[in-house]
């Protein structure tokens, strides 16, 4: 949905302490994502 209103920045949160004391106050994980294997590159099947 679109306001059409103007953004503004309410807050600038610099460094891990505040960013994750603010995600767990909203309930959201903290810990980062698993990064999955590395994959090879894809076979040519139409050679």
């Amino acid at each position: 949905m679109r306001c059409g209103g103007r953004r503004r920045v309410l807050a600038y949160v610099k460094g891990a302490p505040g960013v994750r004391a603010i995600l767990e106050h909203l309930g959201l994980p903290t810990a980062c994502a698993r990064l999955a294997p590395a994959r090879g590159p894809p076979q040519a099947a139409w050679c």
